[in-house]
């Protein structure tokens, strides 16, 4: 319990924008447009991942799969409760150089980023400052009109393989908090990685009623899943109390399915929106989850999934296995903010 405990020295002030790293500071953050290769001038390594645009039809269509330990749907084409934005998580699984050199691994990367309003990426592991810069403008310019931006956390990881996380949004609908982008403090080390908080506030609705809400990046440990996780109840605590903001999303790779959260899992309110469906390419297991609080984020608009990137690329399983071995989960959310009666509330009255 002490070492449970200890996470809560952890002073994230999300608000203020701090950053907290062992002798880090806000510029460990690299944060977009100040990273954004320019099109025309992206910093590709010869030979990697130039490929020209694709010319097919984004995949809308929506599944009626139950929810069994099978794949289940990909994106879906609309709702018709409002508008809303999709958020996903994807374990790109080693993305790196290698996979990189890949033409239409990254095409197809780039395809699947674009059925969504914002993305939290896992598992980047490479040296090479300009892939995502360069993958972000890969996405660009596929994008028919829309444009994506970019935050990307510092490496993180206490052995000697790093990983990086990002969150790849569409700037014309996601505004990130530039000040809210700060990794969690973990003096005891009780995470592998420690995980990339960043806030962000929906564009288009009137300000005073726009959905806000602040997503953690997760990739735990497949070797500490039990200890990971139960650490994350204090996470979920210590970044809920450290603003204003009560829509706290946990997305990432949990190396744990829904019915085995451990202490996180049993915090009053949490809610797993991926149940009983796999979430590996190979469609024998569930990792990955984006967890609300059910009675904040009432903004969820009961509509949630795995996508189905083998049907969606057109590929083999040893050619989707390329791509990932993990599948993108994904949910939808009104872009009004909502009280705890789902009604749209105005920040100038409170919610």
């Amino acid at each position: 319990m002490q070492r449970i405990m200890a996470l809560a020295t952890l002073a994230v002030l999300g608000g203020l924008g701090y950053l907290f790293l062992q002798g880090g500071g806000l510029s460990q953050i690299a944060v977009s447009p100040g990273s954004f290769a320019p099109p025309g001038r992206a910093h590709y390594p010869p030979g990697n991942w130039n490929a020209p645009p694709s010319t097919h039809e984004p995949y809308q269509k929506t599944s009626t799969a139950p929810r069994s330990q099978r794949l289940a749907s990909a994106a879906p084409s609309g709702i018709a409760a409002g508008p809303t934005i999709r958020l996903a998580s994807f374990n790109i699984q080693a993305f790196g150089n290698t996979k990189a050199g890949k033409a239409y691994v990254m095409e197809a990367l780039a395809q699947i980023i674009l059925q969504f309003d914002i993305v939290a990426i896992q598992e980047i592991r490479s040296q090479n400052e300009y892939l995502i810069p360069n993958f972000v403008d890969l996405i660009n310019r596929n994008a028919s009109g829309k444009h994506y931006d970019h935050v990307i956390g510092p490496r993180v990881g206490y052995t000697s393989v790093k990983e990086q996380y990002a969150f790849i949004f569409n700037s014309e609908r996601i505004k990130v908090g530039r000040q809210s982008v700060y990794t969690v403090g973990d003096p005891d080390n009780l995470l592998h990685r420690k995980p990339l908080v960043a806030s962000f506030n929906v564009l288009g609705p009137d300000p005073d009623e726009a959905f806000s809400f602040t997503l953690v990046n997760i990739h735990i440990d497949p070797d500490e899943v039990q200890k990971e996780v139960d650490a994350l109840a204090e996470v979920y605590r210590v970044v809920r109390r450290s603003g204003e903001e009560d829509d706290i999303i946990l997305v990432g790779d949990f190396h744990a399915d829904d019915s085995h959260l451990g202490r996180l899992g049993q915090v009053p309110g949490i809610h797993p929106l991926i149940s009983g469906v796999a979430t590996n390419t190979r469609q024998t297991a569930q990792y990955d989850n984006i967890i609300i609080h059910r009675h904040s984020t009432t903004e969820y608009s009961g509509r949630s999934g795995v996508f189905d990137v083998m049907r969606f690329i057109n590929k083999n399983l040893e050619q989707t296995l390329q791509v990932s071995d993990h599948l993108p989960v994904w949910a939808e959310f009104s872009v009004y903010e909502r009280d705890f009666a789902g009604r749209i509330a105005s920040r100038r009255r409170g919610r």
